[in-house]
């Protein structure tokens, strides 16, 4: 992974392994049927974001494919993929109410998505996209639209942060998480919006555990590519 040039070497002219190939083919069918989930799914108000996330995806690893560009189109799909399990881990947490434990992959989370998406993924990815592939196979048409895909990712990547960093930064002033955390990224439930003011809760959960952690929880919803 970290000598992206070998990426790069022989191309177009590289064989795709069997095991490469079921890769492509699982995350494809995940994205796809992600993208379709989120018209019968609750409405978030990251709806227009993961849209377009899910839409680049989607291109991504279909355009990858059908230019051959597969082993680069692979260290993209195992970097997203590396903190994703993460998400899933803490929302599992949180469901079952170990509220300890949702917090600490919460942070574990945090540092992940951190370490692959913003240090990783342009440092290593998006360097031999822009700069390895044009020296080595030089300019060629779909450069263009591949790059541009790659950087709509990072922009995400980037705001995706900011919502995760300003949860954490609520959640450490206790008293100070409410509604609002939450429903800058997912929808609440008709009982919280309906909920007045400093109205008691049904919930067991401590302001700092449940909206600090299940709002970041319930943004993301697979952001792998």
């Amino acid at each position: 992974m970290w000598d992206t040039q070998l990426c790069w070497y022989g191309y177009p002219y590289q064989v795709m392994t069997p095991g490469l190939y079921h890769y492509y083919v699982t995350e494809l069918a995940f994205y796809w049927s992600l993208m379709f989930s989120q018209f019968t799914d609750i409405k978030r108000k990251d709806f227009l974001i993961m849209f377009i996330h899910h839409l680049a995806t989607v291109s991504l690893i279909s355009f990858s494919y059908v230019n051959n560009m597969t082993r680069v189109g692979s260290l993209v799909m195992c970097v997203h993929d590396a903190s994703d399990f993460l998400l899933e881990a803490g929302k599992m947490a949180n469901y079952a109410k170990y509220q300890r434990l949702c917090d600490f992959l919460f942070i574990v989370f945090s540092a992940a998505f951190f370490i692959t998406r913003l240090v990783i993924y342009p440092v290593w990815v998006l360097n031999s996209t822009l700069f390895e592939s044009w020296a080595i196979v030089g300019p060629y048409p779909s450069w263009w639209l591949f790059n541009f895909l790659l950087l709509v990712l990072q922009v995400l990547h980037v705001i995706w942060f900011y919502l995760i960093a300003r949860i954490a930064v609520k959640a450490m002033l206790r008293g100070k998480v409410s509604n609002d955390v939450r429903s800058d990224i997912e929808s609440s439930s008709d009982e919280e919006l309906d909920a007045p003011a400093g109205a008691p809760r049904a919930s067991s959960h401590p302001p700092r555990g449940e909206n600090g952690t299940r709002s970041h929880c319930g943004m993301q919803n697979h952001s792998s590519w």
